[in-house]
């Protein structure tokens, strides 16, 4: 046997087709048990500190001398920190763990050569906290969603080719059978967000382009991260979750190939909404509202197909904590979608620069994303663990302070930031009081953020009790093989 062929042996995934299913997807959850564990564990951590400086962001705007006296702890960095501990750190490493589970259960395979993906993880948590890093000792860049110095993105790439690899050998070797959308969406997001990250980076940083092409370029890769990265994850997950736990097929499952392909061909074209009546060319602004505008197709496709088989057994989704979280994601999702129809340049001209951008991306970020993974990862972690959750209550906790927190967050960006755009172009309200109508937004920020941070704190005591739990049982079962303690001592 040649050496291609023995490495092609070594990396193949697929698992005994010989094995039960019930065999098959034991063999998968172990495989992926540390991998997946890891980058739960590491990006649960990297959210609470998004949403401690997030918070601590939101009380400086309300008491400007709150932290004063500490250059590193200005608003602009703590702001920028927050949002990418809580894209790069939290949001990556939960769409990781997530694509690569769905991924190998949906294709059969399991994932060999696990020191590949601890040493990517390790890398990508050294690079975001490299980042972060710069960010506090102002080395931030003035671009949204790159803030983190360009020097940071050959370490995360690199780690990246190593996660992704793995997701998409799952695919290739996987068992002969029907491909569902569940795992369209995975190996698109899979494929694409590497050339959206790069295209950017390199037109940016590495080899500029010239002036106001920089701005179109960063709005082309903001759109596209939330709706060709992160919204396929989260219908991934969507898609896979409801009828699991259901036991009832996907409504209309043959409109989600027309919902994915629509979301595939018009998001990228979409960024330039953010635009509108900015120094580019007026085609350009009507490409981004007419790409804007077309993301109504995916959000009704999912509407049907989600929504109506959820309304098929109301009772089941709302017993499920799990369903709770992933149905909540799908309104989310919708509604995102039909605010994406408002794209207009009369539209524009009145929510640009105003705090309803920020709104539409947390809309995105966290009722639609963050929402679908904790969903997911109530699902996968007990799964891969091999223990239930400890506390039903701090699940409950969890999705209460989570759904009220960012949806009073949404809301108020949205409807501020409407009203602010109004105030902004009538030439008869000074700017003053326009700023100090927002006074009331700010205090939401506080209240809504103090939420978030109790969801994210009810998460993590959660897990961390699981896993406590796990590790004290695997130490009880060594000690016992050993002889130390008596076999029942793992039991008690």
């Amino acid at each position: 046997m040649c050496p291609f062929e023995n490495l092609a042996s070594s990396i193949d995934p697929r698992t005994d087709s010989h094995q039960s299913e019930q065999g098959r997807l034991a063999q998968i959850d172990t495989s992926l048990r540390g991998p997946v564990s890891f980058f739960f564990a590491k990006g649960l951590g990297w959210l609470l500190l998004a949403s401690i400086f997030g918070l601590v962001a939101a009380v400086k705007v309300v008491n400007p001398e709150f932290l004063a006296g500490h250059e590193y702890l200005t608003y602009g960095r703590v702001f920028a920190a927050a949002v990418d501990s809580f894209v790069y750190g939290w949001g990556c490493q939960a769409a990781f763990a997530v694509a690569l589970w769905l991924m190998a259960r949906l294709c059969g395979t399991q994932v060999k050569h696990l020191g590949v993906l601890y040493v990517a993880g390790i890398f990508w948590n050294l690079g975001v906290l490299w980042g972060v890093g710069c960010i506090f000792f102002g080395g931030l860049t003035s671009v949204p969603l790159l803030e983190m110095p360009p020097q940071v993105a050959p370490l995360l790439g690199f780690s990246y080719v190593m996660i992704a690899l793995w997701g998409v050998l799952s695919f290739h070797y996987r068992q002969p059978g029907p491909v569902y959308v569940s795992q369209w969406y995975l190996l698109a997001a899979l494929l694409l967000f590497p050339w959206i990250g790069f295209s950017a980076e390199f037109m940016i940083f590495f080899a500029p382009a010239r002036g106001v092409v920089q701005s179109v370029v960063d709005s082309w890769f903001v759109n596209c991260l939330l709706w060709l990265w992160f919204a396929p994850v989260a219908l991934a997950v969507m898609y896979y979750l409801l009828p699991k736990i259901l036991g009832r097929a996907i409504y209309g499952y043959y409109l989600s190939v027309l919902g994915f392909w629509s979301l595939v061909s018009f998001a990228g074209w979409a960024g330039t909404h953010f635009l509108v009546y900015g120094p580019i060319p007026a085609w350009l602004q009507t490409v981004g509202i007419v790409g804007n505008t077309m993301m109504l197709i995916p959000a009704i496709i999912v509407g049907l197909n989600i929504h109506g088989t959820a309304l098929a057994d109301p009772r089941g989704v709302w017993a499920s904590p799990v369903l709770r979280f992933v149905v909540f994601s799908a309104v989310a999702f919708t509604l995102a979608g039909l605010v994406a129809t408002l794209s207009s340049r009369e539209f524009g001209l009145v929510t640009n620069l105003t705090q309803f951008t920020p709104g539409n991306l947390l809309h995105l970020l966290y009722a639609v994303f963050s929402m679908a993974m904790f969903g997911a990862a109530y699902y996968i972690l007990p799964r891969v663990m091999g223990r239930e959750w400890p506390s039903a209550i701090l699940i409950k906790a969890h999705f209460w302070s989570a759904a009220l927190g960012v949806s009073a967050l949404v809301l108020a960006l949205y409807y501020f930031g409407w009203r602010q755009g109004v105030e902004m172009n009538n030439p008869e309200i000074d700017f003053i009081t326009t700023v100090r109508n927002t006074d009331l937004l700010n205090h939401i920020r506080v209240g809504a953020g103090a939420l978030l941070v109790v969801g994210h704190l009810a998460f993590f005591v959660n897990f961390a009790w699981m896993s406590a739990s796990a590790c004290c049982e695997c130490c009880c079962s060594c000690l016992s093989r050993f002889g130390l303690i008596p076999a029942t001592g793992g039991a008690r």
